[in-house]
């Protein structure tokens, strides 16, 4: 099993950036695939998720209406397009693939965190 990150980089704050989490060794029927995010110094946060069943859609809060995950079953790939990117946007990004199949440690929160592949992670930096 194998989950890479790709798409980061350096962004103004108001622009855009689409992540990608091209993921082998599973397919979509096995897993919910989401990203966490982890800013300098803090703990990682999940922030989006993608699977199957009645909580197959999650956005944090801090996200909403801003970020938007989709997914490609093609290309074995899950996109995380963000838009009007805040600097408190920035860290580190990592994908993660879960075999509860819906996203339902997401709406538990840290204490629930349980997934069972990452990927390495990939850095966004919103500069102000």
């Amino acid at each position: 099993v194998q989950l890479v990150e790709s798409g980061g980089g350096l962004v103004q704050a108001g622009g855009s950036l689409r992540l990608s989490c091209t993921f082998s060794g599973f397919t979509f029927d096995d897993y919910a695939i989401g990203w966490f995010r982890q800013a300098p110094g803090k703990e990682r946060v999940g922030i989006s998720c993608i699977g199957i069943g009645p909580d197959s859609i999650y956005y944090a809060d801090s996200v909403k209406g801003r970020f938007t995950i989709s997914s490609d079953h093609a290309k074995s790939t899950v996109y995380l397009e963000m838009s009007n990117l805040k600097p408190e946007d920035t860290g580190t990004y990592y994908c993660a693939a879960d075999g509860a199949l819906d996203c339902g440690m997401y709406y538990g929160g840290p204490d629930y965190y349980d997934a069972d592949y990452w990927g390495e992670g990939i850095l966004v930096t919103v500069s102000s």
